[in-house]
């Protein structure tokens, strides 16, 4: 992987966490609180419409991994 796309990907990151910490707590709480494989997670997005959008993931080993990789590029 290009190491300036890491740099940006990372400061993209960090970005994202000042402008939106509770959702960032809720992330750690979640992964602090035994994501596993087979978790389901569920969004919901309301447009500025009202418009009404759902979506589900079921957890697999592949996201977990990518969990992983995403907290080590947060830790360096």
């Amino acid at each position: 992987m290009n190491p300036m796309a890491i740099l940006s990907m990372k400061s993209a990151l960090e970005k994202f966490q000042d402008n939106h910490p509770k959702f960032m707590q809720f992330i750690t709480a979640i992964a602090e609180n035994g994501l596993e494989e087979g978790t389901v997670l569920e969004c919901k997005v309301i447009t500025p419409e009202g418009k009404e959008i759902h979506a589900n993931i079921k957890i697999n080993q592949d996201d977990l991994e990518l969990i992983d990789k995403i907290k080590a590029l947060k830790d360096n």
